[in-house]
Parts: structure tokens; C-alpha cells; sequence
């Protein structure tokens, strides 16, 4: 068989919401040098601080989002593997995890075995960070050198700022922006300050500003920051929404160092504190709810927001497998160039 396989990579999630298997997933996320870019020794120091008491909290965490089928991301992923099955013609539709199950490397083995010999990788983010899409590109090409796999990659760019994607984010949401609300809060992932100024030293990533108006392409094509901006301007352009109505910030910060601001929680309290009482909040970073969107957000954030004087947070749904976006995605993957 040579037709064109497609695919499909999120992030991942524990097996189930029992302490040990939250300490294993947790263990190879934390350890990937893309997510803490620390050499070996001081990274391992740190991971196995973290997992002294973090398997336990976010163990408590899944628990509280886990659905009858399993964990949200991945069941939703699976529900948009089928949906895509609908649009890719060339060839069968395959889903791996960065981390966890399945992984890359088994689905790309089982793949290779099948006889696709040409294989488009899809990172199901649409703003560029190494922790996210650079880790999954990297994997692939490990796999394929290892297990001398014969096939040719092609590779989904990130896509911000591509009319499909952004024509799936306002059909999926305007149903919830015609209702009465007092602001829409853009929440996406937040990311250590230090991984966008390795990327483009110099740079200054600070302020609520666009932090890339004005520079080069290659700047704009690896600071995530600007690439969320541009995603949430962009976006309130398509739903005409006038400037106050909403605004951005970033969330799930670890640790102690510096990440990129301004952060979800303090915008939220801002917010409540300023006499906003009904706010809706989307997380365009992610592509499928999960722990972040359901939980973070859903649940804390929700909980957070009535304690700062506001009266009711909407979390809008993530993409998730709605049809609009199955047909964005096809269109997107169908433009993916080769990377070996």
C-alpha cells in the first residue's frame, strides 16, 4: 500500500487518574528537554522534586474531569480522528500522543509495517512553541532514524493565523458570543519567558502589547506570544468585537521562573474587580478540552472569578470534533510541506 496516512498528534494524558500512573505521565513530560530546557543532571533534580507531591494534586485534578471513556483529550482526539476519517481521502487517519498512549513511535512503526510510505504529521497546535511542536517533529524524525522506517514526512505548520482554522474558531463560538456577556477573556497556555528569548535573544517579550509588531517574519514564525496575539485580534476582528469587550492572557504556569504575561489569574480577579459579572473564556491554544480548559479553567477558574466579585464564568469549548473544524483541518494538513 502507498497511499497518504495521516497523522494526528496531541499532547497526552495519564493512562487513568491513579497517583502512579499521573507520576509516569507526568515523569516523561517534565523530563522532555523541550518542555524544561535544563541540561540533564539539574532537570532530573527538579522533575523529582516535583513529583514528591505533584502526582498526587493532579491526580485529584483528573479525577474530577475524567469522563466514563477515559480521559477527555484523548477520547475527543479519538472522536476527531473518526471525524476526519470523513475528509482525508488519500489514505486512513492514525492518532499518537506526545506522551503516553499511544505513543509516536509505536503508531509510526505500526504505520510503516502497513506499507504508508507517505505520512503527514499533524502537531494539533496552532501557535509554534518547541514544547509543544518541536518535541513532536523531533520524536518523528527519532523514530524514523532509529527504526529506519521508509517513509516520507510531510509536517503541519503552525496555524495562527490560516482563515480555515480561524473560520473554525468563530463557528464553534459564535453560538456562545450571541448570548449577553460582559467580556470574553482569550486564555491560551503560558510558556517560561526564557524559551521565547532563546528562540530570538533580544527580543523583549513584556507588556500587554503586541510583543511582534513590526518585526521580521522569522521572529513572528517562532515567538508564541505574538502568534497568540495575533490568533486573538485576528479572531475579534472576524466576530466584530470592539476594543474592552475582551482580551488576552496566558495560564498554567509552573514553578518560579518568569512566564509570559499577563497571567489568567490575575486578569480574572481584574476583571471580577472591575464590575464584570458574566465573562466567557476560550483557550485557542489547545484544540481539545482537557485538564486546562475543563479543570483550570472550568472549575478553579470558574471558582476564582465568583470570589473576586464576579457572578458566572462560561468556559467555551475547545474545537474539539465539530465538523467545521474536521474540514478546516483536512484543508490545512492538505498544504503540509515535506520534511523528509
Amino acid at each position: 500500500m502507498t497511499d497518504h496516512a495521516l497523522l494526528l498528534v496531541n499532547l497526552g494524558s495519564p493512562a487513568s487518574t491513579s497517583v502512579a500512573d499521573v507520576r509516569s505521565y507526568l515523569n516523561q513530560f517534565l523530563m522532555d528537554p523541550y518542555v524544561i530546557d535544563l541540561p540533564w543532571p539539574v532537570r532530573r533534580l527538579l522533575v523529582s522534586l516535583i513529583l514528591i507531591k505533584r502526582p498526587e494534586q493532579s491526580a485529584h485534578a483528573y479525577a474530577s474531569i475524567w469522563w466514563d471513556e477515559g480521559s477527555p483529550l484523548v477520547v475527543l482526539s479519538r472522536r476527531l480522528q473518526q471525524a476526519m476519517s470523513d475528509h482525508w481521502q488519500q489514505g486512513p487517519v492514525e492518532l499518537a500522543m506526545r506522551y503516553g498512549e499511544p505513543s509516536i513511535e509505536s503508531t509510526l512503526v505500526r504505520m510503516a509495517a502497513a506499507g504508508h510510505k507517505r505520512i503527514t504529521l499533524a502537531p494539533l497546535y496552532p501557535q509554534f512553541a518547541d514544547s509543544t511542536t518541536t518535541t513532536v517533529i523531533e520524536e518523528a524524525k527519532r523514530v524514523v532514524r532509529d527504526k529506519n522506517l521508509d517513509v516520507q514526512l510531510s509536517v503541519l505548520q503552525p496555524f495562527y493565523d490560516q482563515p480555515e482554522y480561524l473560520d473554525a474558531l468563530v463557528a464553534t463560538t459564535k453560538p456562545y458570543l450571541e448570548q449577553d456577556f460582559d467580556h470574553l477573556l482569550m486564555s491560551f497556555h503560558g510558556l517560561p519567558e526564557r524559551h521565547l528569548k532563546k528562540l530570538n535573544p533580544g527580543h523583549s517579550f513584556e507588556g500587554g502589547g503586541d510583543c511582534c509588531a513590526g518585526a521580521p517574519p522569522e521572529v513572528v514564525a517562532t515567538c508564541y506570544r505574538g502568534q497568540c496575539l495575533r490568533t486573538a485580534a485576528e479572531f475579534a476582528r472576524r466576530m466584530g468585537l470592539p476594543e474592552g469587550k475582551w482580551s488576552v492572557s496566558f495560564q498554567s504556569r509552573l514553578g518560579r521562573a518568569k512566564w509570559i504575561e499577563p497571567y489568567t489569574e490575575a486578569r480574572l480577579d481584574e476583571l471580577a474587580k472591575s464590575g464584570v459579572k458574566k465573562i466567557l473564556v476560550m483557550c485557542p491554544a489547545f484544540v481539545a478540552d482537557c485538564i486546562e480548559t475543563l479543570e483550570e479553567i472550568g472549575d478553579r477558574g470558574k471558582e476564582q472569578f465568583r470570589e473576586a466579585g464576579g457572578e458566572e464564568l462560561v468556559l467555551v469549548p475547545c474545537l474539539n470534533d465539530d465538523p467545521h473544524w474536521a474540514r478546516a483541518l483536512s484543508a490545512l494538513c492538505e498544504r503540509a510541506p515535506m520534511l523528509l
